[in-house]
């Protein structure tokens, strides 16, 4: 399944959408902070701006110039980005820092159970183009395993003998 064809060239948009699509008006009042250097980031840049609240994406100083500019792009004013750290890790806990200083919602790239609900609709799409065909197995690229356990989940409810494999 194509996911270049996103707005944000990506299936991250699907659940960091979804995430925030059901934080509460409390919640978006407040703001998310993502932590990301790529397309995580930029899907949660385009949902902040889909869904007006403010948004604080913390990337590495490393973080190439080109996904810092797609996430101001996306994201417009409502995102501010916070170049921080020199890996990964440093700038995670600066997000998690501004969550917990801030009040605001973190919208992790994968483990949170909207993420994987929101990144699972892609199963439901591979199963809604095969309905009157036959299908064996499901392939699944996985990273952190958001994409490949709602994937299961979805594909595993609905035609439980699809293999998934990731």
């Amino acid at each position: 399944k194509r996911e270049d064809t996103q707005p944000v060239f990506s299936f991250k948009i699907r659940g960091a959408y979804n995430k925030m699509a059901h934080l509460t008006k409390e919640e978006l009042d407040k703001g998310v902070v993502a932590c990301s250097a790529g397309n995580h980031a930029q899907g949660v840049a385009l949902s902040a701006r889909m869904l007006g609240c403010r948004a604080v994406i913390v990337m590495p100083l490393a973080t190439p110039s080109i996904k810092v500019n797609a996430v101001r792009t996306h994201g417009g004013s409502t995102v501010e980005v916070r170049l921080f750290g020199n890996n990964y890790d440093e700038a995670a806990a600066e997000a998690y820092r501004l969550k917990d200083e801030e009040c605001m919602s973190m919208i992790h790239p994968f483990d949170d159970p909207y993420v994987i609900a929101g990144q699972g609709t892609i199963g439901m799409e591979v199963l809604k183009a095969c309905v009157s065909r036959p299908l064996d197995v499901i392939f699944v690229c996985c990273g952190g395993g958001g994409m490949l356990a709602g994937i299961a989940a979805y594909v595993k409810r609905v035609r439980p003998t699809v293999r998934v494999i990731g």
